[in-house]
């Protein structure tokens, strides 16, 4: 072994045990296309059936394949093909049991997470995929590892404000069918605009319909890594804070492409991509908030968040792309607000706001993430924050999302506390203007006119 070799092996060692260095999620894909049927009964007997049969071994395996190389893998998880398609096929007037199928199917296997509960309606719903957005609530409070998602719009086809206003109902209902949890129901709940169908992330996940049969991909975390790496550099021009960045994405991408290949290896299936998405948990240590403190923001949310967000995410993407050749996903950084203990601080101290978030949503991986809002907005509201947040995904063909949580019987500057990595956060404030006549004009808003490039 060289010199350097052992040099990269022991830092390897000190990420993982100083830096909360891990893999996030290894999560299996799986298709289900082959389970559509006529009768629902059927179908869901084939969905449950196909999920347990393809992710049987897949705790097990993570679990060794962890224990073998020292690396720590936070979640395991399956993701399915959205079941608006495979519930066209039955006509039911209620899907959730194929809900129900899922949750079943994952509790069997053992993961922590079952996502693809989900439609794709960016240009029109079908009458299945309608029945399946009106059966969200139900379904997620009567489950409790689905996860839910559905896309309203996209860069090639324009946002689907139909959908955008039904799905600020459904946040609602959501929340208020778990109101007994702070609304863990939206916590589940993701809407997206340019949805990905390899995201290996929750809630949004789904197993898009041109993947193959089965696949394994792998979303990575580290940011305790990038801000250690950051701390002597303090004065150094933001070039050379960027190249820093590049260097700890490189080797932190490395680590999660060797574990995902791995399982995938001994599972008999392909592997399919590395998500280079910075994850953050509320654990001290573990901020994506906290990189950008380190590069001088004096708390997140000040003049300069964007910016620094914007070298944040690039040179992240960077460091990851010149280690793996199999990106995909959401790959930047994640800014959720309850999952980021130095998002939850500058939320408290009141430096962030929708506002700033909605702008730093330009540059970061995803969107408004695990915000909690009062639990009295209205429908209108969230549609109109759907729709805001949508935009900025279509305008600028990248992928963006809203997880805001209406929190049953509690206002700003109160606390919603939910399970797990989900965290805790304080409940901000929303604009409080009316946007309900311009939810209620229903209709497409038409895709821009840089979408028409062939």
């Amino acid at each position: 072994m060289s010199m350097d070799q052992a040099t990269q092996i022991l830092d390897t060692i000190r990420m993982i045990s100083e830096d909360r260095l891990d893999v996030r999620t290894v999560t299996m894909g799986v298709s289900l296309l082959e389970c559509a049927d006529p009768d629902i009964s059927r179908a869901c007997a084939k969905v449950e059936q196909r999920v347990v049969s393809a992710a049987r071994n897949l705790v097990a395996v993570a679990d060794d394949v962890a224990a073998e190389f020292g690396v720590p893998i936070t979640n395991k998880r399956v993701a399915v093909t959205p079941i608006g398609l495979i519930a066209a096929a039955c006509g039911a007037a209620d899907p959730t049991p194929f809900a129900h199928a899922l949750d079943r199917a994952g509790k069997e296997v053992g993961v922590d997470f079952v996502g693809g509960y989900s439609a794709l309606v960016d240009k029109g719903a079908t009458a299945a995929e309608d029945r399946l957005i009106r059966s969200i609530p139900e379904a997620l409070a009567t489950t409790d590892i689905v996860c839910s998602s559905v896309n309203v719009g996209s860069s090639r086809a324009g946002l689907n404000m139909d959908a955008v206003a039904a799905m600020g109902r459904v946040v609602l209902e959501s929340a208020e069918a778990t109101a007994d949890a702070d609304g863990l129901g939206a916590a589940k709940l993701v809407t997206f605009a340019n949805a990905v169908g390899d995201n290996p992330f929750m809630a949004g996940a789904f197993h898009g319909p041109s993947e193959p049969d089965t696949v394994i991909s792998v979303g990575i975390s580290g940011p305790g890594v990038v801000h250690r790496a950051l701390e002597p550099l303090a004065g150094c021009r933001v070039d050379e804070c960027a190249e820093v960045i590049k260097k700890a994405a490189f080797q932190i991408t490395r680590m999660g492409q060797l574990v995902g290949v791995t399982v995938a290896q001994r599972l008999g299936v392909r592997f399919g991509i590395v998500d280079l998405s910075l994850a953050p948990t509320s654990e001290v240590g573990d901020s994506v908030a906290q990189i950008l403190e380190t590069l001088g923001i004096s708390q997140v949310g000040g003049h300069g968040t964007t910016a620094a967000l914007a070298l944040l995410n690039d040179a992240v993407k960077k460091g990851g792309l010149m280690a793996c050749g199999q990106v995909g996903g959401l790959s930047g950084s994640f800014i959720p607000v309850s999952e980021d203990i130095h998002m939850i601080r500058a939320a408290q101290a009141g430096s962030i706001t929708l506002d700033k978030l909605e702008a730093m949503t330009a540059i970061c991986s995803v969107g408004l993430d695990m915000v909690a809002i009062p639990g009295d907005t209205p429908a209108t509201t969230i549609a109109g924050i759907i729709a805001d947040e949508s935009a900025i995904g279509i305008m600028n063909a990248k992928t963006t999302a809203v997880r805001v949580i209406p929190v049953p019987g509690k206002g700003v500057g109160e606390e919603a506390h939910f399970p797990g990595l989900l965290g805790w956060a304080p409940i901000m404030a929303t604009s409080g203007l009316d946007s309900s006549a311009f939810v209620d004009r229903g209709g497409r808003i038409p895709a821009p006119i840089h979408a028409f490039k062939n």
